[in-house]
């Protein structure tokens, strides 16, 4: 076989040109790649893969939703192993609900996806005043996701369908009153106790050491006593504000930007106007607003008699109750801040003028122009570095893609230094002389973020001191890193850690010596109930623990309310050991009618979230459900097993 291809080797280029360059042509490189950087399965859904790159994509997107909504989120919170592993869950629902409705055929007819996209009030805000959608902001809108407007009209509808698979388990779960009540009086019961605290802290001091037990003690446990695995790094961060300093904008741009932006530049036009409002709805009876109709035309021709009185009459006159008492007036406004027959109107008088009656979904309205503010039109060298500013930004958020391509190939094609990409793109290479695993406390940034400290512990990075890969920490920036120096984790020496030690077993002695006290006494106090000291009485329950532990609230709330008073004891573990006397049950007060009707309204909610929930589990076991996170995780920095999600 070898032979033949040595000997025919033209033969063989060109078999391979036929069996290559039409797959290229068909496809085109970019599909190749695409195909390439799929990335890993991470889940399965009726044998539909969700991949590497969706999973990163949908985080990125709910990140980006988030820090819109709440700008000052802790970003830490945001890449943390949980939080990507929720937008895993959402992607592997959403495609669960999608194949459900797919298969019992439910879909979403065009008439409900119109409503449903009226009724977005994101949507509603992108009007323009006569009514119609803004088409260029609803495409800048949905561009911001990375959908076209097919697109995103195609993933609502979508949506919809979905939620029609548990729309009818959750409308349908159905719960009486007795039973929401009985359930309700369970959770929030109250019990009356009396506690009794033995503190380890309490018993600690007491407890005497030798030498040879804490030294046993440190040879048993020594994992507790581990230095932290550090690294010192210097790394090296892109994002929008070093691509902008590396753009100049010329002089001709700066001068067309202005004369094309000069009425935006120097500000709206405002007018100040009053108003006399005879009230009468677009919904009122024709007859109602013909009669309303009639007094406005009466209004205005006092008012064309006597110009002056026109604040006097609109005090006396006017239905628009925010605005008669200063005589009619509503200060200045701009265009687009009033319904547009009024505020067309306005806008075609002159200073002093009166307008005719004019219509609006309102009433009718007799407006006067008060005064005009004409903006000051700015001069170039007014608004120079405000429009270099603006223009740099712009130009910066198209470049970043192609400057992010050089700083990835660069990192991974120099792997041995860093400077190199920072001499290219005039970036900072920076230092950070103490980085662990785990950020410190206050740490936020680049340093915190869990994908990039997980490529800077990984192995290749670890051993071979070569350049992380190009870690998006963020919309528009990428960071990458190199270790200078690496201390792996060791077992300190006893030495180092002796009073530690020495710390610890004397808590865990004192919680011994505690739980010990705790049972004798409740011993005692079981077998001679009069002889027990107890503190005063307090009432708990799971709304209101009143500062006592968990597993206190716990153990009153289990004990037989047919066999009260009872004394039980409660394990606190470290903490030590609590004797609780439970007296009696306590009835809730301030349940009025209002409240106990808002309890099971909550109740009757969390039941259908359950069924609804339990229905989405058997609908998992269903299509077969496998979330496979050990390699996904791997890519994130988590330690996870793969498996099936029955």
């Amino acid at each position: 076989m070898f032979d033949f291809v040595r000997k025919h080797t033209r033969i063989m280029q060109f078999l391979l040109f036929l069996l290559i360059v039409p797959s290229f042509l068909l496809f085109g490189i970019e599909g190749y790649s695409r195909f390439r950087d799929k990335g890993e399965t991470v889940a399965e859904v009726d044998g539909q893969e969700i991949s590497q790159q969706e999973w990163d994509a949908a985080h990125k997107q709910e990140v980006e939703r988030i820090r819109s909504s709440n700008p000052n989120v802790d970003p830490k919170l945001l890449d943390s192993p949980q939080a990507r592993n929720a937008t895993l869950e959402r992607l592997v629902r959403d495609r669960v609900m999608q194949v459900a409705a797919d298969k019992t055929g439910l879909v979403t007819a065009d008439q409900r996806l119109r409503r449903a996209l009226q009724e977005d009030p994101t949507i509603a805000g992108l009007r323009l005043p006569d009514g119609s959608l803004d088409k260029d902001r609803y495409r800048q809108l949905v561009a911001a996701q990375g959908l076209s407007p097919e697109g995103f009209e195609a993933r609502i509808r979508a949506d919809l369908s979905s939620r029609q698979v548990t729309g009818g388990v959750t409308s349908s779960a159905l719960t009486s009153a007795s039973l929401a009540d009985l359930a309700i009086n369970a959770f929030l019961e109250r019990r009356e106790v009396q506690v009794v605290r033995f503190n380890a802290a309490d018993f600690a001091p007491k407890v005497e050491l030798t030498d040879a037990e804490v030294e046993a003690y440190y040879q048993a446990n020594q994992p507790l006593f581990q230095s932290t695995e550090q690294a010192s790094i210097e790394y090296v961060v892109l994002d929008l504000e070093s691509v902008k300093k590396s753009i100049v904008v010329n002089e001709a741009d700066l001068k067309t930007y202005y004369e094309q932006n000069l009425e935006r530049l120097s500000g709206k036009e405002e007018r100040r106007a009053s108003h006399i409002l005879i009230e009468s709805p677009k919904t009122a009876a024709p007859e109602a607003r013909q009669k309303a109709k009639a007094r406005a035309q009466e209004l205005l021709a006092a008012v064309q008699k006597a110009p002056e009185s026109f604040a006097e009459l609109a005090k006396k006159n006017s239905q628009d109750a925010g605005s008669a008492a200063n005589g009619g007036d509503l200060d200045f406004f701009s265009r687009g801040a009033m319904l547009k027959p009024f505020e067309d109107a306005t806008f075609a008088l002159k200073k002093g003028e009166i307008s005719g009656v004019v219509e609006s979904d309102y009433g009718y309205h007799i407006i006067k122009l008060t005064d005009v503010k004409t903006p000051k039109q700015r001069s170039f060298e007014e608004v120079r570095a405000e429009i270099e500013a603006e223009l740099k930004k712009t130009q910066a958020q198209r470049k970043f893609a192609e400057t992010a391509e050089i700083f990835t190939n660069t990192v991974y094609e120099q792997s041995d230094s860093l400077k190199p990409v920072a001499d290219k793109l005039k970036l900072e290479v920076r230092t950070a002389p103490v980085l662990t695993r785990k950020p410190a406390a206050g740490v936020t940034g680049v340093l915190a973020n869990a994908k990039f400290l997980a490529a800077v512990f990984a192995p290749d990075s670890v051993d071979k001191k070569r350049n992380t890969e190009a870690v998006e920490i963020g919309p528009n920036q990428l960071a990458s890193a190199r270790i200078v120096q690496y201390t792996p984790t060791r077992t300190l020496p006893l030495a180092e850690v002796k009073v530690q030690v020495r710390q610890r077993l004397q808590g865990a002695r004192g919680a011994d010596l505690a739980k010990k006290e705790g049972l004798a006494k409740l011993a005692a106090w079981q077998s001679s109930p009069d002889s027990a000291v107890l503190p005063a009485a307090v009432t708990v329950s799971r709304d209101q623990p009143q500062n006592q532990p968990g597993a206190i609230v716990d153990a009153a709330l289990r004990a037989d309310s047919a066999a009260l008073p009872a004394l039980t004891g409660v394990d606190l573990g470290a903490l030590g050991y609590a004797v609780v006397k439970v007296n009696k049950t306590v009835a809730r007060t301030g349940v009025t009618d209002e409240s106990a009707k808002q309890d099971r309204a909550q109740y009757g909610q969390a039941w259908g979230a359950a069924e609804s929930t339990a229905y989405y589990n058997l609908l998992k076991d269903r299509f077969k459900v496998k979330i496979k996170l050990a390699k996904a995780d791997a890519k994130a920095g988590t330690d996870s097993q793969s498996g099936s999600a029955q």
